[in-house]
């Protein structure tokens, strides 16, 4: 499946959920990781170290504490290290969060993404493989979302950044030829996951005995992805290079693709679950039953998110292999044994 030899590759975001575990697949088949992470303390901290700590021991990794925004720690680190690829994944997340502290999202996201692009372009990268985001088809309701669906209609300034860094991929692309890959996940899920997303909230608040907070009354479904599913579809990505589509016409041009070697796909489930399934798998696996705050749809927030992963599929062969209910029973066995919290 792989192009080439063990690879000397930077990824950002590597004390993130999805960083730190696809960092422990490519150390597994023998790639070198350069674990880029500014440790900020949007969410907890401590989680974080102990992510990089199953890392740190690990033969081929070494981590750099640096922000993706610092212009010259980013030129120094890529002339210093000359890297093969590039999995860029730190960002600031969580759409709730953009509505309050926007700024975060533009240093981060934008500037930060600038200064990746320039160093995979002064020197030479293969590859650029970044995070997208389902989140930029907005107020979009045609379902499954596909690729080739107009996404100029964004609901938070998350999803803005998130569309802005595939214009600016695209446009590294087209003027110097640098392969970027774009992957719009969709609701990732699964051991070590982020505290600020609903499983991690929800199983927190159930065995802790408080209610739980059900937005859009509970009328929501998620096309939720397990992270290994998400991370296999990652690294196979890396390893086929972004080339420009022979079949491009630009009179009537296709979003995902281009006569420059840059692509955008879905990543996710392509099965949507209806929120209140979702909560019955946490009850099933916690032992206990919620109590349940409903209520209505947040601003930024969108009711349904779908994927449509045929493009993908016919890429790389993504297949997700990872059902609703194993998926959250991981989950909570990893939450309760990491924080030692007990089950009926």
């Amino acid at each position: 499946m792989r192009e080439s030899a063990p690879m000397k590759i930077l990824l950002t975001g590597a004390a993130g959920f999805i960083g730190s575990t696809a960092a422990q697949r490519l150390l597994a088949r023998g790639d070198e990781v350069v674990g880029l992470d500014n440790l900020n303390d949007y969410y907890d901290v401590k989680l974080k170290l102990d992510r990089l700590a199953r890392l740190e021991p690990q033969r081929g990794f070494r981590f750099v504490r640096l922000d993706v925004a610092d212009r010259g720690g980013m030129q120094a680190l890529f002339a210093r290290e000359k890297f093969d690829r590039v999995i860029h994944l730190a960002a600031q997340a969580g759409v709730r969060y953009s509505l309050v502290n926007p700024q975060a999202y533009v240093e981060a996201n934008v500037v930060g993404f600038m200064n990746v692009l320039e160093g995979c372009r002064h020197t030479q990268v293969q590859h650029l493989v970044y995070a997208s985001s389902s989140s930029v088809y907005g107020g979009n309701t045609k379902m499954p979302f596909s690729e080739r669906d107009s996404v100029d209609h964004p609901v938070s300034m998350y999803a803005a950044t998130k569309k802005a860094n595939e214009l600016m991929a695209h446009t590294y692309s087209h003027l110097y030829g640098l392969p970027t890959t774009g992957l719009r996940f969709f609701t990732v899920y699964g051991p070590w996951g982020r505290p600020d997303m609903a499983l991690f909230l929800f199983t927190k608040a159930i065995l802790e005995g408080r209610p739980i907070d059900v937005f859009n009354h509970g009328k929501m479904r998620r096309d939720f992805t397990y992270v290994d599913d998400i991370v296999e579809g990652v690294i196979r990505v890396l390893d086929k290079t972004a080339t420009p589509d022979a079949a491009y016409r630009a009179a009537a041009p296709d979003p995902a693709t281009s006569n420059a070697p840059f692509r955008v796909f879905n990543i996710g489930n392509h099965n949507p679950v209806e929120l209140m399934e979702f909560v019955g798998c946490i009850e099933d696996a916690l032992g206990r039953k919620a109590e349940k705050n409903m209520l209505p749809l947040q601003d930024g927030d969108v009711p349904a998110t779908y994927a449509d992963v045929d493009a993908l599929r016919e890429w790389v062969g993504f297949v997700p292999a990872t059902d609703i209910r194993t998926g959250i029973g991981r989950f909570v066995e990893w939450y309760t044994g990491y924080y030692g919290a007990g089950r009926p």
